[in-house]
């Protein structure tokens, strides 16, 4: 007989941890709508056409592919040994599997809006919480199925979105008691100006990528990585120069400073000092209570942003890193064929989020509420009796549950506790005669006597 088991890098969440991430979830959907983002979900899996080629070479091959039905026909084995081979370079065959889980809800998110441009309301603001899957090594904060929580603004160039959108993760991050926060900003632009500065301009996607990884290898391997995509000496040194001027020559500068460096180093490149003033706007229109930062090192490896790109980052006393992330892609939808319409959105890390707000015990006692009130079965009648009190009381919003049998009192009183239930209520023959029960709190021990018509207005009040 098999031994009982689940995908590594997936997991099971038990009624407490439910409770704990739907808190999380309300306080970020509470903020997206006073904001205006309205919701949308889209399909599980997506069309592989739609996926591939989106993410970078790395992306490809972390997607899970779906095979197709009838694999196993005797006439198809042939193909898919040959098509999986493919499959497992990242590479499509479309004998194999032509659709795939969904890596990200951006690309599906582009996908939706090239499909229903014509009838939906520029600026469209939806927001989207939705598990995608990725075929990552399972590690802390890392997982292969988890929930992305993402806001995107769709149709306007104006960089007020920007704004709106780290006001957003201050908000969500000040009610989750996360105060120890910071949202890292940069520009693709800024970086592809570094591409332009070192006389590499078709080669932007490989210096991002290694940039990305920095906080990962160090500058030495990222020179490594670039000097093995033909980058010189000369040109690697001037890559070094950008990368630790953040790190090292900047590490105690206000955002001014580093803006000010940004535009000495970029004087010659017209898409440095493009890049520079959106960072400019954001910097100098964002609230003074957000935790902002200008940050050259920040890549973000999805290679469709365009403009400015986040990242928020957790507390400095969590080692976790990342919580957040997001930036501008101004023609995301021309990969559907669908030109000209500009976006910008953000993603908050719910999984990685829990995980941070668990070791910081951060989540208030009541998340955890679930029964508040258990009826005791004192017998065949009582407990007849006692549910119809019960439902009087659930018909009031009070959670509330009889126990399942006639027990020893003691056997209900294990119960109540394992379960964390607040109160017990007590109706024997007598309370039922007397038209009263005995309610305990079973925190403090109190016990007092509450008469029935009165019962729910005793628990509202508590």
């Amino acid at each position: 007989m098999a031994k009982p088991s689940i995908p590594q890098g997936t997991r099971d969440f038990s009624a407490d941890v439910v409770r704990k991430r739907n808190y999380i979830f309300s306080t970020i959907k509470t903020v997206f709508e006073l904001y205006g983002f309205e919701p949308l979900e889209t399909p599980a899996m997506e069309n592989l056409e739609t996926l591939m080629g989106k993410y970078g070479e790395e992306g490809d091959k972390l997607m899970y592919k779906i095979l197709n039905n009838g694999i196993s026909n005797p006439k198809n084995i042939e193909k898919s040994k040959a098509g999986f081979e493919k499959v497992l370079e990242g590479k499509s065959s479309s004998d194999l599997t032509e659709r795939a889980l969904k890596y990200d809800l951006t690309i599906p998110f582009a996908r939706y809006v090239a499909m229903n441009h014509g009838r939906l309301t520029f600026p469209y603001r939806r927001y989207q919480v939705q598990p995608v899957w990725r075929g990552d090594n399972p590690q802390k904060g890392r997982y292969r199925e988890f929930t992305q929580c993402d806001a995107d603004v769709v149709g306007s160039y104006s960089l007020i979105n920007e704004v709106e959108l780290a006001s957003i993760y201050h908000e969500v991050f000040t009610k989750l008691n996360l105060t120890g926060y910071e949202i890292k900003v940069n520009s693709r632009k800024i970086l592809t100006a570094l591409a332009e500065v070192v006389g590499e301009e078709n080669k932007v996607v490989a210096i991002t990528t290694a940039i990305d990884k920095l906080d990962k290898i160090g500058i030495e391997r990222v020179k490594e990585e670039l000097k093995e995509k033909g980058l010189t000496g000369e040109q690697l040194e001037l890559i070094e120069a950008y990368l630790t001027m953040n790190h090292e020559a900047t590490g105690t500068l206000s955002n001014a400073g580093k803006l000010k460096f940004l535009k000495t180093f970029f004087e010659k490149s017209a898409t440095g000092q493009a890049g520079i003033k959106e960072l400019e706007f954001l910097i100098c229109h964002i609230a003074a209570d957000v935790n902002i930062s200008i940050d050259v090192t920040l890549a973000r490896g999805l290679n469709y942003y365009t403009g400015i790109i986040f990242e928020a980052k957790a507390p400095a006393e969590v080692k976790m890193g990342s919580i957040g992330g997001g930036g501008r892609y101004d023609d995301l939808t021309g990969l559907f064929d669908v030109p000209g319409i500009p976006g910008v959105g953000i993603s908050f890390g719910v999984d990685r989020i829990y995980d941070v707000m668990t070791e910081l015990n951060l989540f208030p006692e009541n998340v955890q509420n679930g029964t508040r009130v258990l009826f005791f079965n004192m017998g065949e009648a009582e407990s007849q009796f006692a549910f119809g009190i019960m439902q009087q009381l659930r018909s009031e919003g009070i959670s509330s549950e009889l126990y399942h049998e006639f027990s020893k009192i003691n056997k209900q009183f294990n119960y109540a506790e394992k379960k964390q239930i607040a109160f017990a209520v007590i109706i024997g023959s007598k309370e039922i005669e007397q038209k009263y029960c005995l309610v305990k709190d079973l925190k403090t021990g109190l016990q007092e006597v509450v008469v029935f018509d009165t019962l729910a207005a005793f628990f509202k009040n508590k």
